[in-house]
C-alpha cells in the first residue's frame, strides 16, 4: 500500500496548508487602533460619560432646552444621561466600541431637536445668556460628535 500512505501524506500536506493561510488571513486582517484614535477614542468615552452624568447632577439645563412638542421631559433627560453614560463606557470595551459608538450616533440626531430649539427659542430655552454663536455652533458640532465616535471607534486593517 505505498500509493494509499502517498495520497495520506499529501492529503496532510493540503490540510497543513490550508490551515497555514487560513491562520496567514487571520494575521493579514488584523484590525487595530492608531495612537490617535485611541486617544480620541478615551476623550469621546471620558466626554459622554461626563455629560450623561451631568444630565442627573444637573439637569435643569437639560430640561429648559427640551422642545415643548416632546413629552415627558424629565424621563427624557434622565434616559438621554443614562444612554450617553452607557455609550461612553461602551466605548471602552473593544466588543461593544462600535456598538456604542452607532448608539451614539443615534443619540446625538434624537438630542438634535435641542439644540435646535435651543438656538431658536434662547428666552423659553433659557438660553440667553448663552452668546447665539454657540447656541447656533452646537448644531455643526454635533455632526463632529458623530465623525468623531465613528472615526475612533473603527479599526484600520494592519498587515503584519
Amino acid at each position: 500500500m505505498p500509493n494509499g500512505r502517498l495520497f495520506s501524506v499529501t492529503a496532510s500536506r493540503r490540510q497543513l496548508y490550508r490551515r497555514v493561510r487560513l491562520l496567514r488571513s487571520a494575521v493579514v486582517s488584523r484590525r487595530k487602533f492608531s495612537a490617535a484614535q485611541t486617544i480620541g477614542m478615551l476623550l469621546a468615552a471620558a466626554f459622554f460619560i461626563v455629560a450623561g452624568t451631568l444630565h442627573f447632577v444637573r439637569p435643569e439645563f437639560y430640561l429648559q432646552i427640551m422642545p415643548p412638542y416632546i413629552p415627558s421631559h424629565q424621563a427624557m433627560v434622565r434616559i438621554s444621561g443614562f444612554f450617553e453614560i452607557l455609550g461612553g463606557l461602551g466605548l471602552l470595551v473593544p466588543r461593544t466600541r462600535r456598538a456604542a459608538a452607532w448608539g451614539l450616533v443615534a443619540l446625538l440626531i434624537a438630542v438634535f431637536p435641542a439644540n435646535v430649539y435651543m438656538a431658536t427659542n434662547p428666552i423659553e430655552a433659557g438660553a440667553v445668556s448663552i452668546a447665539p454663536a454657540l447656541r447656533w455652533g452646537r448644531l455643526p458640532l454635533q455632526v463632529v460628535f458623530v465623525a468623531w465616535v465613528l472615526w475612533c471607534s473603527r479599526p484600520r486593517a494592519e498587515v503584519a
